[in-house]
């Protein structure tokens, strides 16, 4: 049985004293229970994270601490990078690769984000490769082709067992954001084809990868999404931000 997985992207928000505040909050809301049915991840930005961490450690949270992006490199010289080495030594377990953001924005390339999915497993961390498609290739009927692709650029030269552990975010671009959010129907077809990809790949392991569904998640539409069988949980981005918000995501359930 896979185990649920709800991770929170808070982006380019919360100073290191928000982070603070935001997790002990979002902590107080969730019971024992909650973490014996799903793993709980925040995804502070890097000047957050050692406070989020210092926070986690003293007060036993059992609560994940997650990344949102990472360079290839141990260490070098690249001005501004944070190398996954940096993020082990933070106890941070977690690292999201490939968000839609860094690759539109930043302009990441499939060769960028494998050398980053490699990274990261090379660093005894897990990976949350993220693929989607745009508006545009929704529209053309392209979406299962351009996923397909990400998926298998992004795990390019790793190994079955390495493949066994990450976590795979099916992420509608044209969701993010923007209130829309696919049916979950359709999320949990395109959640199937994820895995399907995996599966023909890899083998038998792609039954062991978590996919998780991201693109305007809320307390409204999570539990039709955890319906589906191959959602495995939810990458959530601005409603993260609110602990009640957030808790409400996590215990799905109730």
């Amino acid at each position: 049985m896979r185990k649920s997985l709800i991770a929170g992207n808070w982006k380019m928000h919360a100073t290191h004293l928000d982070a603070i505040q935001m997790v002990q909050k979002l902590s107080l809301r969730l019971e024992f229970a909650d973490h014996d049915r799903v793993d709980v991840v925040v995804c502070p930005p890097f000047t957050a994270l050692r406070s989020t961490q210092t926070v986690i450690e003293a007060d036993r949270l059992m609560i994940n601490l997650g990344a949102q992006n990472c360079y290839w490199e141990e260490s070098g010289a690249y001005t501004g990078e944070v190398s996954p080495a940096m993020l082990k030594k933070l106890s941070v377990r977690f690292v999201i690769v490939g968000h839609s953001e860094r690759r539109q924005i930043f302009s990441e390339s499939d060769s960028d984000v494998n050398k980053k999915v490699k990274a990261v497993v090379a660093a005894d961390m897990t990976p949350i490769l993220c693929v989607g498609e745009t508006a545009e290739d929704y529209d053309a009927g392209a979406t299962r082709e351009k996923v397909g692709f990400q998926i298998q650029a992004g795990l390019k030269g790793l190994t079955a067992d390495q493949v066994s552990k990450l976590v795979i975010a099916y992420e509608p671009i044209w969701a993010i954001g923007t209130g829309k959010t696919a049916s979950a129907d359709d999320a949990g077809a395109m959640a199937t084809f994820v895995r399907e990809t995996v599966i023909d790949d890899f083998g038998s392991v792609g039954d062991d990868v978590r996919v998780l569904y991201g693109g305007s998640v809320k307390p409204g539409n999570i539990a039709g999404l955890m319906a589906k069988r191959d959602i495995d949980g939810a990458l959530v981005g601005g409603a993260s931000l609110d602990p009640d918000t957030f808790a409400s995501i996590v215990r799905y359930w109730v």
